[in-house]
């Protein structure tokens, strides 16, 4: 089973957004080193705690620093962007680095409606062109659109594989019937839907280009280390880094970023943010290698997954780097 690698350039307490990016390349390049698959980088906006706002730009510079694990967008949020730009964009990527670029598509905001608004006052009216959006975006990746006038420079060839992540069966039967790859968020969904999401991408998809068949990854949040200990301890961190900007009613001028496992330990929770904290847990995998593999395979085994693409958001570049490389050699 492949493993690949979604991150999110988190900033860490005491850190800024060019430590954070500094680390996106390093983990990029262990990643290659470890045998993933893919290293994507996601999107938002107006949120002091991420550095990653454009990934485009960012993964030239990962595509430079490695030389075989494919780069991608997980996603690139299509509503706010002309779909012919973001075509010219990563068929530009592709032509950069041959046979390793991917592009994520996705519909969701990316941070708050301030900054939603700056950035395209039209979003609302995008988001309900979505299926017009994504064909033509389609059509201009494939340069097979109708607009004959309009060339696409460069052409890349092959083109970017192009992966719809979501979580509804609305986006499976759109990627299903446009030839796209699907990514469920498990990470952040009701897991109890992805048997019925999965199995509509897979009915109702219909090859962009001539071979092509259905391929569907799901995404994980999963902390690993020598012992379980250690590895909740790690994941606490960001359990405690959501609580705090729960408390700050999501104001992202106030989030300064991940906070330390000491740090995490002193923190006090109420009774109902413990609930909370022990239910996402559950949602985790936390564990030692073999243990966390372990429940991958279960997982992949039973949904017929032949990738997963792993988030982990750690305090610390080290604990992250460990992370993936035990998870790599136990997956082996």
């Amino acid at each position: 089973m492949k493993l690949s690698i979604l991150d999110q350039a988190p900033v860490s307490k005491g850190s800024n957004a060019r430590g954070a990016l500094a680390d996106a390349v390093k983990l990029a390049q262990a990643g290659e080193k470890f045998g993933y698959e893919r290293f994507w980088l996601a999107e938002h906006h107006s949120m002091l705690a991420f550095a990653s706002s454009t990934p485009e730009i960012t993964l030239a510079a990962i595509g430079s620093e490695t030389s075989k694990i494919r780069i991608g967008s997980g996603a690139t949020l299509i509503p706010y962007y002309s779909p012919y730009k973001v075509a010219e964009n990563y068929h530009t990527l592709a032509t950069l680095f041959p046979e390793r670029v991917d592009l994520g598509v996705g519909r969701a905001p990316g941070g708050p409606a301030e900054a939603t608004e700056a950035l395209n006052k039209e979003y609302l009216k995008n988001v309900y062109a979505n299926q017009e959006r994504v064909s033509e975006l389609m059509g201009y990746i494939h340069h097979d659109n109708h607009a004959e006038k309009i060339k696409m420079s460069p052409l890349a060839d092959p083109p970017p594989e192009v992966w719809m992540l979501g979580t509804s069966v609305k986006s499976a039967k759109l990627a299903g019937e446009l030839g796209m790859n699907y990514c469920f968020g498990y990470f952040m969904s009701n897991a109890g839907d992805m048997k019925e999401v999965i199995d509509t991408y897979r009915n109702s998809f219909k090859p962009a280009v001539e071979g092509q068949t259905p391929q569907v990854m799901i995404t994980v949040t999963a902390f690993v280390a020598e012992t379980k200990e250690k590895a909740k301890d790690v994941a606490m961190s960001t359990l405690i880094w959501g609580i705090e900007k729960e408390r700050s009613f999501g104001q992202s001028d106030t989030d300064d970023g991940i906070p330390s496992i000491k740090d995490a330990k002193n923190f006090e929770l109420t009774e109902e943010e413990q609930e909370n904290v022990d239910r996402r847990l559950k949602s985790m995998f936390v564990g030692t290698g073999e243990e966390v593999a372990g429940r991958l395979k279960q997982l992949a085994e039973a949904y017929s997954i032949e990738e997963i693409m792993i988030s982990t958001n750690t305090y610390s570049i080290e604990d992250k780097l460990k992370s993936f490389e035990l998870l790599k050699e136990a997956m082996e």
